[in-house]
């Protein structure tokens, strides 16, 4: 199960958002070639690798010498079913808005 609040939280630093973008842009890629154009250490991409494995929206897989890693399609839905949760709130909240509104004007 995808515990949203540690997802949330790894995806909260910088790099690691990049991270996950490209690798859903992209796919699977090696921590060698997620490196790339990072101006951190390879050391310091593990590190965020570990954290984002930690939360869960990472998944690892090994090809001989190297590390692959790619999104879970598991966080990816959960993060979408919050949001959507938190769409139709703030959805119903600016209709009943736009209907006072309408109200008011009417009594203009």
């Amino acid at each position: 199960m995808i515990e949203l609040s540690t997802t949330f939280a790894a995806l909260g630093d910088p790099v690691r958002l990049g991270i996950v973008e490209r690798l859903l842009n992209e796919g699977e890629l090696s921590a060698g070639v997620l490196q790339e154009g990072l101006a951190i250490s390879p050391p310091a991409v593990s590190r965020h690798l570990k954290v984002l494995r930690g939360a869960g929206v990472l998944a690892q897989r090994v090809d001989a010498q190297r590390r692959l890693y790619s999104v879970r399609p598991e966080a990816v839905q959960a993060i979408g079913a919050w949001t959507m949760s938190h769409r139709e709130f703030w959805q119903a909240s600016l209709d009943r808005l736009e209907d006072a509104l309408e109200r008011e004007m009417k009594l203009k």
